[in-house]
């Protein structure tokens, strides 16, 4: 018979998974809203490691509910396609063959992929989009964007209904307009919209920086509403971080308990954040 000697990584290993035992039971039956986008959606690796994550979340009694983005891969179908894009104030116009193009990637392309890969770790994901069972009920957000909507209702009942059944949503940022037309919305509003909708724990923006920082360029571990509203208006927080800052701030006002703004480049970045001390980017609370 032989011996098996106990090596350090299998120890660590262990203490690790002892460690994250109140995190686990803190996290017991939370729903976790989590947006996807840019790097965990860039390499089939990435893809694999997120999969596997939220597959690890739904095994240990979290509720996760995944809303997708899907930028470059529209705008490479356009381009393919030979579909020319019209822009206003940085913003591109979605007339309806550019919605056609946007439906069918997200819903289809990104959608499916995403599903797959929860499928392949064990998991049990459906793919929807806010059009599915009145899930997003929208209004334009600015009528010369044309077909870009903002959520002005949200009804989760199917996204309870799946929680029920242990099965993980992975939901398209589309929605329906009062009149049937379909509508494009900002990854980050959807998820906002719905993790506010479900009275989320919380809600996980992945990005591809690893938090909010200070004018200083330091990562603010934990920030309150208030903080944030003081730095987007001393200009600390700039560029393409004020929408997913009030996003954030919108979640909170509608009931989300914290937000969190994390890197998506960080391996395991979702786990790090809900099952360790440290967390793995920017928590933003109330105050």
């Amino acid at each position: 018979m032989r011996k098996q000697d106990m090596n350090r990584d299998w120890i660590a290993t262990a203490q690790t998974l002892s460690q994250a035992l109140p995190y686990l039971q803190r996290y017991a039956d939370a729903t976790v809203v989590i947006k996807l986008g840019g790097h965990a959606m860039g390499s089939d690796e990435a893809m694999d490691e997120f999969a596997r994550d939220v597959a690890l979340m739904r095994q240990v009694g979290v509720n996760p509910v995944i809303v997708h983005g899907g930028g470059p891969m529209i705008n490479n179908m356009l381009d393919r396609l030979n579909i020319q894009s019209e822009f206003k104030n940085g913003k591109r116009v979605t007339d309806a063959p550019t919605m056609e193009v946007v439906e069918m990637v997200l819903s289809g392309l990104v959608n499916s992929r995403i599903v797959q890969a929860i499928s392949e770790q064990g998991g049990r994901a459906v793919g929807l989009s806010g059009k599915d069972s009145g899930l997003i009920i929208c209004e334009p957000e600015d009528p010369e964007l044309g077909l870009v909507g903002k959520p002005v209702k949200i009804d989760p009942r199917i996204l309870r209904d799946l929680a029920e059944k242990d099965i993980i949503p992975v939901i398209a940022p589309l929605g329906m307009g009062l009149d049937g037309e379909t509508f494009n919305i900002n990854g980050d509003t959807a998820a906002g919209a719905i993790a506010a909708a479900l009275q989320a724990d919380r809600l996980l923006l992945l990005t591809d920086v690893a938090g909010v920082k200070n004018a200083e360029g330091d990562v603010l571990t934990e920030l309150t509403a208030s903080q944030i509203d003081a730095m987007i208006a001393d200009g600390s927080i700039a560029g393409g971080m004020i929408p997913k800052t009030q996003t954030a701030l919108d979640a909170l006002a509608g009931g989300v308990r914290a937000a969190v703004i994390l890197d998506g480049r960080a391996p395991n970045a979702c786990l790090l954040e809900l099952f360790t001390e440290h967390g793995a980017g920017s928590i933003i609370r109330r105050g």
